[in-house]
């Protein structure tokens, strides 16, 4: 059993530490937050181990679980590392895409595992419609939140997008050629609605819009291809496929895979315990999240530049 600890107790920190200690491969040691008010509300309500001290944590683990702001995300990354301590990390992976390198190196010396926080790549609805995704050439997706005053300033792109940006990244195989993209300012300083239009060298083209500002949650991507459809849907976790028979004329049908639904933050963690236990490559490396970053980035510039010429 890997004993691991978390750093990180806010929202999402708070919901690793209740998955952890349903995993039967974890054994959660406990966690560490610098905010020292929330660190003894989470540890009293999840009857969980509190460290005041990060190193003290990181030395009496195998594993580190980083659920921090992304700006943090480098330092404790390379503290456990250091320490050959096997790394999950949320997304996005670091800061900048240097930091990102730097991590994959260092990894390699450790010889420790490290896994980027990617979620939508375990929802069941994906995972089934993997085996049918070949060569898309049309990709649009929309990711939609409701509106939520408390994140107003959330950032759109490297929150929400990057979702959709990961799973293209992981299905096009190909470099990206160009990017385009738009923001717009509704109740926010940053942009609340960005819409993108990513051009790869073999001709794919992807349409991504996401939005903080929506009326109703929405998580939709649709992947057209030579004969064929799939719509998913990550929130219902529900996946169509639309396909074309030519016998004598062009007839198109659909069905619904069956789905085995389930939590996919959960699964992302287990998975990971599976590839340290087994030796294996991590579903989501550093080197996938660092693309993702890459692409990310050009995203932000491309909206940067266009939303200022209004």
């Amino acid at each position: 059993m890997l004993k691991v600890g978390v750093i990180g107790a806010g929202h999402l920190g708070e919901t690793h530490i209740k998955l952890l200690k349903g995993i039967n491969d974890f054994e959660l040691v406990g966690f560490y937050d610098g905010d020292k008010m929330l660190q003894k509300s989470v540890s009293q309500s999840l009857n969980t181990q509190s460290f005041s001290c990060v190193n003290e944590l990181i030395s009496n683990v195998d594993v580190i679980d980083i659920v921090k702001p992304t700006i943090s995300h480098f330092d404790y990354a390379v503290n456990a590392i250091k320490q050959s301590k096997h790394v999950f990390i949320e997304k996005p992976v670091t800061n900048t895409v240097d930091e990102a390198k730097q991590l994959l190196e260092l990894s390699l010396e450790a010889n420790v595992k490290v896994q980027v926080g990617h979620v939508e790549r375990f929802n069941p609805a994906f995972k089934a419609a993997l085996p049918y995704i070949t060569n898309p050439m049309f990709i649009e997706t929309h990711r939609m939140i409701e509106f939520d005053a408390k994140k107003a300033n959330i950032p759109v792109v490297m929150d929400l997008m990057s979702h959709d940006l990961d799973i293209i990244l992981s299905v096009v195989n190909s470099n990206i050629k160009k990017v385009s993209a738009k923001g717009v300012c509704v109740v926010g300083k940053t942009p609340d609605i960005v819409n993108a239009i990513v051009e790869f060298g073999n001709g794919c083209v992807v349409n991504l819009t996401a939005s903080r500002i929506s009326l109703k949650n929405e998580r939709i991507s649709k992947f057209y291809q030579r004969d064929a459809h799939i719509k998913i849907d990550y929130l219902a976790q529900e996946t169509s496929l639309f396909s074309a028979k030519k016998n004598g004329k062009i007839e198109l049908y659909s069905k619904q895979l069956k789905i085995n639904k389930g939590n996919p933050v959960k699964r992302e963690l287990e998975e990971f315990a599976q590839s340290i236990i087994n030796n294996t490559t991590p579903v989501v490396g550093i080197h996938d999240g660092s693309i993702m970053l890459d692409a990310a980035y050009r995203v932000a510039e491309k909206m940067k530049i266009t939303t200022s010429l209004h």
